[in-house]
């Protein structure tokens, strides 16, 4: 099973541009699926419908979240797909399960006032200028894009070459994007851009290669991480006063999509800026028309007198 799973990976990475994070996704969701199978003494060429069912059940007894079931019965699926189409089965025993469904819980985001906050902070964090100027770029390009933090992290440098009023993200499945910047982001990814030349300048002198990422990394990727990122938002939340417990790079990325549609943008708009590739996804933060409209009925009733 370990040997048919690797295959299916390999193809969703070749044939539908799978990101490693998804990937990752796939395979530890996959593993916990015929771990369970195999205890039983299954295969995936005897697993059955009932089987399927039987490790969703197990899946719920173990208090899984249901969003975290819908994934992995999402999982199982595309693996069965892929095994059908290679002949492996002469059928698909997911096809026709029906799952959890997902929670459509609103987006918990962060107000404008403490995401001035933060990018205030973040020019004072670093214990040099170099990573001072990292942190603020960081910041500064996560709340004026709305990037994923993976996209953040692993942006090459060429993208930013230029001064460039937009900045090309490559995201989910290899899509590309074009995603305006402001001018405070801007002024600052120029000053990290010289900070970063000067300290790229002496590790060539010392024989150390060009880094091709925007925000280098002496780690086995060639760049900062995300688990780094998580980690280093928290202390620029803490330096701005804001319980770090509140603070993620992914209520960044919610508090861009809420900010913008506060401001007037439409909903198909923020979903091109985000990435999403359905607009069902981006419908989420109609929370904040629904919000405005209820503030705007409560604070002129249609009988309300000029008195």
């Amino acid at each position: 099973m370990e040997r048919q799973i690797s295959a299916f990976l390999d193809a969703q990475a070749a044939e539908l541009g799978a990101a490693h994070n998804t990937r990752l996704a796939y395979a530890r969701d996959l593993a916990d699926f015929t771990g369970w199978l195999a205890r039983r003494g299954g295969t995936l060429e005897s697993c059955s419908m009932a089987d399927i069912e039987a490790y969703l059940v197990d899946c719920d007894s173990r208090g899984l979240a249901r969003a975290t079931r819908a994934r992995r019965l999402s999982a199982i699926r595309q693996l069965f797909r892929f095994a059908f189409d290679e002949g492996w089965r002469p059928d698909n025993p997911a096809i026709r399960i029906s799952g959890p469904g997902r929670d459509r819980r609103l987006p918990k985001t962060l107000s404008q006032q403490d995401v001035a906050r933060l990018l205030e902070a973040a020019t004072r964090t670093g214990r040099t200028p170099v990573e001072t100027g990292r942190d603020r770029c960081l910041v500064e390009l996560l709340y004026a894009t709305g990037m994923r933090v993976s996209e953040l992290v692993g942006l090459p440098v060429a993208a930013a070459r230029g001064d460039p009023r937009l900045l090309l993200i490559r995201g989910k499945g290899g899509k590309e994007r074009l995603v305006p910047l402001t001018e405070t982001a801007r002024a600052a990814l120029r000053a990290w851009l010289d900070l970063r030349q000067k300290a790229e300048d002496e590790a060539r002198a010392r024989g150390k290669p060009a880094s091709p990422f925007l925000f280098p990394s002496r780690g086995k990727l060639g760049h900062l991480t995300r688990h780094w990122f998580y980690a280093r938002i928290k202390t620029i939340a803490l330096a701005a006063g804001i319980d770090p417990a509140t603070v993620t790079p992914h209520r960044l990325r919610h508090a861009f999509a809420t900010h913008l549609l506060e401001n007037g943008a439409d909903l198909r708009s923020i979903q091109t800026l985000l990435g999403h590739a359905d607009l069902s996804t981006t419908e989420i933060y109609t929370h904040v028309l629904e919000q405005r409209l209820k503030d705007l009925v409560l604070r002129h009733p249609p009988l309300a007198r000029d008195s």
